[in-house]
């Protein structure tokens, strides 16, 4: 597979720009949001995390037992479970529903104010050195077919094992811009998720990263988190995000924001001041990627859209893909509706284009090595 494409499930309805509505979890609905993803061709849904949102595992379980092949991307913060039980939580739903069904998201947390709802009270740099740990015996606790001791910073056990293993490999994710960010990712993650920046600062950003992941004899995956607002024509999407912004602003005014904003707290993250920032020198970079709700919120959380019809925006995120990124993690603020209508074009046009250029660059490869015969 040239590509996985990812999307987020959430157990409510709602956006920056739609509000929230219906009660806080609404099986129904997240029934439907999940199958909605199946249907239109998605390989994992993310389920996120914060420390007044509904627990992780529980709705991963049910977006699982709700459809036949979609996956899960579990998003938590290391510190309030201990990585041997999640370990075992994570291979037990793997066994429950389908091998290669699970990954995890590391989130080391970019707001105190959030760590501290949960009772974590330690600095950020502590937290990093902690993900990294809890990382370390989390694969450990996966792969060993013995009882292991441990004794870190963090962690300590004695006996460590866990009799149920995942049936494959349980995808790493880890997210994080700061310099102990990418030394905690570079180091331990599968793949290093990236917000969606400008194309220049991606390619840096990339050779950040796989040069610290070279440091320890790895290579490292890259998935790209953005917002396709979509229309017809470009004109009607950029009238589409236009409205969104403005129904962002109004939601804004009345006080609004609903678990968007009492979910996130104050957020001090490295990647939310480069977004900010970027937003700040102009609201369109790269012809179609738009900060418009960036410029209006903290810059944290995913919130760069790449603005156009549906070949326009394939041929945006495929731009990336030339810089390596191969998985794509794409919501609406529209959030069940353009999961619907994305199914329909953009998905076959992503999937179609970075199957022709992984043609092209095995071609150019078989080429060369015709030419040193």
């Amino acid at each position: 597979m040239s590509i996985q494409i990812l999307g987020m499930v959430s157990t409510t309805h709602g956006s920056e720009s739609a509000g929230w509505r219906g009660t806080v979890v609404d099986p129904g609905y997240l029934a439907d949001f999940a199958r909605a993803h199946e249907e239109a061709g998605f390989d994992r849904a993310l389920v996120a995390h914060s420390a007044s949102s509904p627990e992780g595992f529980a709705a991963a379980a049910h977006v699982l037992y709700n459809t036949e092949r979609l996956g899960v991307l579990i998003a938590q913060r290391p510190g309030f479970i201990q990585p041997t039980l999640t370990a075992r939580k994570l291979a037990t739903l793997d066994n429950l529903t389908g091998a290669g069904r699970v990954a995890i998201h590391h989130i080391t947390g970019g707001s105190d104010t959030d760590q501290r709802r949960d009772g974590d009270f330690a600095a950020k740099e502590a937290r990093y050195r902690r993900t990294a740990e809890f990382i370390e015996v989390l694969r450990r606790t996966l792969t060993s077919d013995e009882p292991f001791d441990h004794k870190g910073e963090f962690y300590r056990f004695e006996g460590a094992f866990s009799s149920v293993k995942p049936h494959g490999q349980v995808p790493i994710f880890f997210g994080g811009q700061s310099d102990d960010a990418i030394r905690v990712g570079g180091r331990w993650a599968d793949v290093y998720a990236l917000w969606g920046e400008p194309l220049a600062q991606t390619r840096e950003r990339i050779e950040l990263i796989r040069d610290e992941a070279a440091r320890h004899g790895r290579q490292i995956g890259f998935s790209l988190s953005v917002r396709p607002i979509v229309a017809e024509t470009e004109d009607a999407a950029w009238e589409k995000a236009e409205g969104i912004r403005r129904a962002f602003e109004a939601n804004l005014a009345q006080g609004g924001g609903g678990t968007w904003r009492i979910g996130r707290g104050e957020n001090t993250a490295v990647g939310a001041r480069r977004l900010k920032e970027e937003a700040d020198e102009k609201l369109v970079h790269d012809e179609r990627l738009w900060f418009g709700v960036t410029q209006l919120s903290d810059g944290g959380g995913n919130s760069t859209a790449l603005v156009g019809t549906p070949q326009q925006v394939a041929d945006a995120l495929l731009k990336y893909h030339d810089l390596g990124i191969r998985s794509f993690l794409i919501r609406g603020f529209d959030p069940l509706q353009d999961v619907r209508d994305w199914g329909k074009e953009l998905v076959p046009l992503l999937r179609s284009g970075a199957a022709a250029r992984e043609e092209a660059r095995t071609a150019v490869g078989a080429g060369q090595g015709q030419d040193k015969t």
